[in-house]
């Protein structure tokens, strides 16, 4: 019987998987550190880890079809909200096996990994997954705040619900204002953001690249904290080093 994935679609992945294909930078740089000799081809976007040297299959929502074909996976790895279905139903219809996680949560990201690594890709868990999970169980929250977090300007769009940014913050002792906006990533006007509260606004460098020059002016009398969006953001190795960094990144906000 195939394994279900995080969708509960059945992947017919074979008892050995020799070549993987991942359309995610975060599963991307998760099957290249434990089994480097699996991926045979990413995105342009995937940049970890440094100096990865494997064909590239264009985007997450423009991924190249016939060249994902081309390179004859064991089974393709995406994500529900990084990819389209319409890609996905196109490589299953073409007998590719297409694994999909789909992760909103820190605890779903340690099992939907667990899960992908184990019954997708047939490689062991990784050393670097059991001290997530160990780190992450450990975390204690450091004093509350109320924040607003941006991920684009021009126009300005926060983090709204059921987000893995969200709950990231929230084990941290960051409460999302938009946290029950009926939208996940919804389009909010500058000045609503300034006068809905916040003591806080959160500024990554991806997708959007916020920084010290870029972004904090927008939130006169606003505590900025500028962070590594691939903490904030990924879900992978970048687990285990998330909650130091971050809180380190949190502690260092100031007015700009």
């Amino acid at each position: 019987m195939s394994p279900l994935d995080d969708t509960g679609a059945p992947v017919p992945v074979p008892d050995r998987v020799r070549r993987v294909v991942s359309i995610v930078p975060s599963l991307t740089e998760s099957v290249a550190v434990t089994a480097p000799g699996l991926l045979a081809g990413a995105t342009d976007w995937c940049t970890h880890p440094a100096g990865l040297d494997v064909p590239r299959v264009r985007g997450t929502k423009n991924p190249d079809l016939e060249r994902i074909a081309e390179l004859r996976p064991d089974v393709v790895l995406g994500n529900t909200e990084e990819n389209r279905p319409a890609d996905v139903g196109a490589m299953r219809a073409a007998g590719i096996p297409v694994w999909m996680t789909e992760i909103r949560t820190v605890d779903e990201a340690l099992s939907s990994l667990r899960r992908m690594l184990t019954e997708a890709c047939r490689v062991p868990v990784p050393g670097w997954l059991d001290e997530a999970s160990r780190v992450w169980a450990g975390v204690a929250p450091g004093a509350p705040r109320a924040a607003v977090i941006p991920v684009w300007r021009r126009p300005w769009m926060v983090v709204g619900r059921d987000t893995f940014t969200g709950d990231v913050l929230s084990r941290l002792g960051v409460s999302n204002l938009y946290g029950g906006h009926p939208e996940r990533y919804p389009k909010v006007p500058l000045d609503e953001l300034n006068a809905a509260g916040a003591d806080l606004v959160v500024l990554p460098d991806e997708p959007y690249r916020f920084t010290e020059e870029d972004g904090p002016e927008s939130f006169p009398g606003i505590d900025a904290a500028l962070v590594d969006g691939r903490y904030l953001t990924w879900y992978g190795p970048s687990l285990a080093a998330a909650p130091g960094e971050l809180a380190r990144a949190l502690a260092a906000a100031r007015t700009y």
